[in-house]
């Protein structure tokens, strides 16, 4: 007869069977994305047309900017995130930050690489160090100096924590991103979503990044739920073996 688990060991087991049951509820979620993202691939090229001065190429636009403004919610949730860890030291909201933060690198280099292949054909270089540019690139440099932190600090509280103080830091830099073509003079568009008098977009192209927008804020979705269940399956087996050592 086999010897008993110990609580900690069983309760780690029962949540993996746990999350093993949620990634198949996550059906739906994935379903919605994905006839989401297919919809949104024929509403760009099928069915909207192409922009006078640009031409085909502009169509990256409306991917372009949903991964922006999807990377800039990621981080904006690092942020509160850690603000909340450092007020409660719950290590779940140190896996909510660090999923984020991830996510949202990622989606920031779709930024990084979607953008120089839309720039070439239209500005004639692939990149431009001004004020949008170099500092999205800054953030981008931030989060990576963010998960090498985690990669590096082996000691659990003081990696949350110090990741905690940088997720906060780092977010300064996102207000800058945001606002730097309105308070800059810059090779980067000026906004067409709220950019003032003279801004906007026509109807059927309006409608199709809003379309790109929900996509690809699913497939964020998505990608967060996986990383946050893989962060609370590391954060339990970190435990267990600091308890084995102990």
């Amino acid at each position: 007869m086999s010897a008993p688990l110990p609580n900690n060991t069983g309760a780690a087991l029962l949540y993996s069977k746990g999350c093993a049951t949620r990634f198949r509820n996550t059906f739906a979620l994935d379903l919605a994305a994905l006839l989401m993202l297919a919809y949104s691939l024929c509403r760009v090229f099928l069915t909207t047309p192409n922009e006078k001065m640009q031409g085909t190429v502009q169509r990256i636009f409306y991917y372009h900017v949903p991964f922006a403004w999807v990377a800039l919610f990621a981080f904006f949730m690092v942020f509160i995130f850690s603000i909340l860890y450092l007020a409660r030291r719950r290590e779940w909201m140190d896996a909510m930050a660090v999923s984020n933060a991830e996510v949202g690198v990622f989606f920031c280099t779709l930024v990084l690489i979607t953008g120089p292949l839309w720039a070439k054909p239209v500005w004639g270089v692939y990149w431009d160090w001004d004020a949008r540019l170099t500092s999205t690139f800054v953030l981008w440099l931030i989060y990576l100096g963010y998960m090498l932190l985690r990669a590096f600090v082996h000691d659990t509280h003081r990696r949350a924590v110090l990741s905690a103080a940088v997720g906060i830091f780092g977010f300064l830099d996102v207000p800058l991103v945001y606002f730097s073509i309105r308070l800059f003079n810059t090779q980067h568009p000026k906004p067409v979503i709220a950019g003032g008098e003279g801004s906007g977009l026509a109807p059927v192209m309006r409608n199709t990044l809003f379309i790109c927008l929900i996509a690809i804020t699913l497939f964020y979705v998505c990608l967060l739920v996986r990383r946050y269940r893989l962060e609370r399956l590391r954060q339990e087996a970190e435990t267990l073996w600091e308890e084995a050592g102990a």
